[in-house]
């Protein structure tokens, strides 16, 4: 489980630029990640303190949401920040340091780990020459390259615009530059920074608009859903956590999963039927992370609202992280904010992914823990191997369709048609012919479905 430190070294860095060696089609990357030396406050709602990340997690994790948009990070950074400047949120030494690595490494970007003013980022791309993306404009990025539905793409436009909103001021050197009116609408008149944000606020109109049409057709698919009661089972966790891997498991779905953060944005539902016949909706969503942005959050509020109308949500843990425990922090933080409460253990479900990866000490060791620490013990699979997948289906299958019972069910020969249901929705034990051409079956079924077998027999009875 343990992955290798490096807590004496403040900068990791790649080879020198040579001539000749960029990556073909790759943008030329520095990324920078600040570590203020300020605890984070405690959760004002729970008291409790938030766990901190390691500079290393941290620091892989930046690398990664780089390599996700298909960036060569030339030089990555973890840098102590102990006094945030406001005009450049790193001092001018560290700012003159990166300045030169940049222009020896032709690189065209730079990727701060962290949020920007849009004075800071501004300030930023002048002292380094350099185009600079905090974390949320990455992400942003990220974001844009996934979408691939209607949907998924006006959530991101709205979010970009949402994120630009603010600056705005970045984009123009001419804000002097007015439009002047006549007669009574003479004065000053509009400056054209005012002109591009009302314009902005036009565009974040129309498609929170386009938005809205999406969500009331989702609540119609809801509704119909509702008629027929298929119980709807959403998957959530922090990103590459191997939601998607789980998803193409249980349903036999061709969902992309790849070891990359955020391969998955669109939402995919798929039905599945469980062990004991019980069909059910499979939703897998986009992943969660650290310090994602509440405006990002607003604009997939339509997605996520899967996982707010779900009767039950796996928590999928990938427990071979050093820092699994602090992802599932910020993962119940952003579920909170949904409405949606983690610790209710009748509705969610904690299953701890990528066991395959511990060794046996380890896996023992965290299973006990988990057994000690939490009134219900948490799911132990492996989604790439198919480890404890079937321990996982009972459970939902008990969790949404009541504990097996066993039943003994007789037809009638004008019943006989109801056989193949029995077979398909339970585990049949035996079952004896009877001389009057009808059937006894004994067999093991969930509460739901021994309610529909005698909703069934009631209206061939009364048929």
């Amino acid at each position: 489980m343990a992955r290798k430190k490096d807590a004496d070294r403040s900068v990791r860095e790649k080879p020198a630029y040579q001539p000749g060696t960029e990556a073909e089609g790759r943008t030329r990357a520095v990324v920078i990640v600040p570590v203020l030396t300020r605890q984070p406050r405690g959760d004002e709602e729970t008291n409790r303190p938030r766990l901190t990340r390691s500079a290393e997690a941290r620091h892989d994790e930046a690398v990664g949401l780089a390599q996700a948009i298909d960036l060569d990070p030339i030089h990555t950074a973890v840098v102590t920040v102990n006094d945030p400047r406001p005009a450049t949120l790193l001092g001018s030494g560290k700012v003159a340091e990166f300045a030169e690595i940049v222009k020896e490494g032709h690189a065209e970007l730079v990727i701060v780990d962290h949020p920007l003013t849009p004075v800071q980022q501004r300030n930023l791309e002048k002292e380094l020459n350099a185009k600079v993306l905090d974390r949320t404009g990455l992400i942003l990025e990220i974001f844009g390259e996934r979408a691939r539905t209607k949907e998924g793409t006006l959530q991101v436009d709205l979010a970009h615009l949402n994120y630009q909103k603010g600056r705005l001021v970045r984009s123009w050197t001419h804000l002097e530059r007015q439009r002047g009116g006549a007669g009574f609408l003479g004065g000053p008149g509009e400056t054209q920074i005012e002109s591009d944000r009302r314009a902005l606020q036009d565009k974040i109109k129309k498609l929170k608009h386009e938005l809205e049409t999406v969500r009331r057709t989702r609540d119609l698919h809801r509704a119909k859903r509702k008629k027929v009661p298929f119980p709807v089972v959403a998957i959530v966790g922090y990103t590459n956590a191997g939601k998607s891997t789980l998803f193409n498991r249980l349903t036999g779905a061709g969902v992309l999963a790849e070891d990359m953060l955020f391969a998955t944005l669109d939402p995919t539902l798929r039905r599945v039927r469980l062990p004991h016949g019980t069909p059910v909706i499979l939703s897998d969503t986009v992943g969660f992370i650290s310090d994602l942005p509440t405006h990002l959050i607003a604009a997939f509020r339509a997605t996520l609202e899967e996982v707010v109308e779900a009767d039950l949500v796996i928590h999928l843990r990938d427990i071979s992280d050093p820092d699994t425990a602090a992802q599932a922090e910020d993962v119940e933080r952003i579920l909170s904010d949904l409405g949606v409460d983690a610790g209710d253990t009748s509705r969610v479900i904690e299953v701890w992914n990528k066991i395959d990866l511990l060794d046996e000490s380890n896996r023992a060791r965290l299973l006990a823990d988990g057994v000690d620490g939490n009134k219900t013990p948490p799911i132990a699979i492996s989604a790439a191997t198919g480890e404890g997948i079937n321990v996982l289906k009972a459970i939902i299958e008990t969790r949404v369709s009541g504990e097996l019972e066993t039943l003994t069910i007789t037809l009638k020969p004008e019943q006989l048609g109801l056989v193949d249901w029995l077979y398909r929705n339970g585990d049949v034990v035996s079952r004896t012919d009877n001389e009057d051409g009808g059937v006894t079956v004994a067999l093991k079924a969930t509460q739901s479905a021994h309610e529909e077998i005698e909703s069934r027999l009631h209206r061939k009875n009364n048929g």
